[in-house]
């Protein structure tokens, strides 16, 4: 009893904290609505419990960071287990506000390659009026549903994840205006293309930045399965050996047609150095081993995605779906070009969320 009433307490403080404003739906056509039962943990003063879609994912618990940051738990239901959701609110809760997932390469968010660690991207967005969603997890997965579970990376089954567990749960949880947009890069550049396309209308922009459209070609086949087997995966419990026709149903090169509505921002270096390719520069590891790595290796992906993105760009010209294309001379595969691609595609991100250029 004492336990209950002092989680009833909590959660009446996450709600002063965050506003207490209204809830909006989350404009997801195929995701997953949130029990009527369930008042969201924002909404009218402390919650009788929080949020619970029909299949049973729910937000198991909250923490406030500080006045501008909340760590969720999601549970969800497609991998039987909880998911860490750490979210920058906007600078003004005011009234209901939209949703920037922000997503972290092959390390998922779960080692040192993340936004929050590598850049001053959240910094930068602090002053915008979206909630800033980052995933914690799905390291080496694509974030996508895998045809079988895996010894190593377990039960993976992102696509359903982003698409119809977390979505209507965010949005009730903090009170959103029912507005989302993506952000991937490198691993999750690809990602990111490929949830718009299974989720047509949910996501409103999607940028992509070095990230490989084609993965059923025998090119992008290799990059994708080096990027899981990095991972200690085994790329077969994702799609299938090579020329499975999961493969191809998954790439977003092939269903390019299916982006037609998103406001889309693609983004590539041809990985020749550029300013940022500097001994123990801001963006670069530390002494002549990390800047060697960066330039050979990450010169080397990059010319890879180059080619990858190139190929997408005739592709959407020839279906003539419009996108903002940001490909430079210059650029390895490397934290701080990715983040002069953040702010150049905000103005492609704040059209579908909503919010000024």
């Amino acid at each position: 009893m004492v336990a209950s009433w002092m989680r009833s307490r909590a959660a009446a403080a996450i709600a002063a904290m965050l506003c207490g404003v209204a809830v909006a739906g989350s404009g997801a056509a195929d995701a997953d609505p949130v029990s009527a039962a369930a008042d969201p943990i924002i909404a009218r003063g402390a919650p009788l419990a929080t949020p619970v879609t029909a299949d049973g994912s729910r937000i198991e618990d909250f923490r406030v960071i500080d006045d501008r940051n909340v760590r969720l738990l999601v549970y969800s239901a497609a991998m039987r287990k909880a998911i860490q959701i750490d979210v920058q609110r906007p600078a003004d809760t005011s009234q209901p506000r939209p949703v920037l997932y922000l997503f972290s390469g092959a390390g998922g968010g779960q080692d040192e390659t993340t936004w929050r660690k590598r850049t001053t991207a959240l910094n930068w967005l602090a002053d915008k009026n979206a909630n800033i969603v980052q995933p914690v997890g799905g390291m080496a997965s694509y974030y996508t549903d895998w045809r079988a579970p895996d010894p190593v990376l377990g039960v993976n089954m992102w696509k359903t994840f982003f698409t119809r567990e977390l979505p209507p749960l965010v949005d009730a949880a903090l009170g959103t205006n029912g507005r989302n947009a993506l952000v991937g890069m490198s691993m999750s550049g690809t990602s990111v293309l490929q949830l718009a396309v299974a989720a047509p209308g949910l996501f409103r922009s999607v940028a992509s930045y070095s990230g490989c459209a084609q993965i059923s070609d025998p090119t992008g086949y290799a990059y994708a399965a080096l990027v899981v087997r990095n991972g200690r995966g085994d790329p077969d419990n994702m799609y299938g050996p090579q020329g499975d026709p999961l493969w191809a149903a998954n790439d977003p090169y092939v269903h390019a047609d299916q982006l037609r509505g998103t406001n889309l921002f693609i983004s590539s270096g041809t990985g020749a150095p550029g300013a940022w390719d500097t001994l123990d520069g801001p963006y670069t590891q530390p002494g002549v081993g990390g800047l060697a790595n960066q330039l050979i290796l990450g010169g080397i992906i990059e010319s890879a995605v180059n080619t990858c993105t190139r190929n997408l760009q005739t592709r959407l010209a020839d279906l003539a779906i419009p996108a903002t294309w940001d490909l430079t001379s210059t650029g390895t595969h490397s934290w701080g070009y990715w983040q002069d691609a953040l702010v150049r595609s905000w103005p492609v991100l704040a059209d579908g969320l909503g919010l000024p250029a």
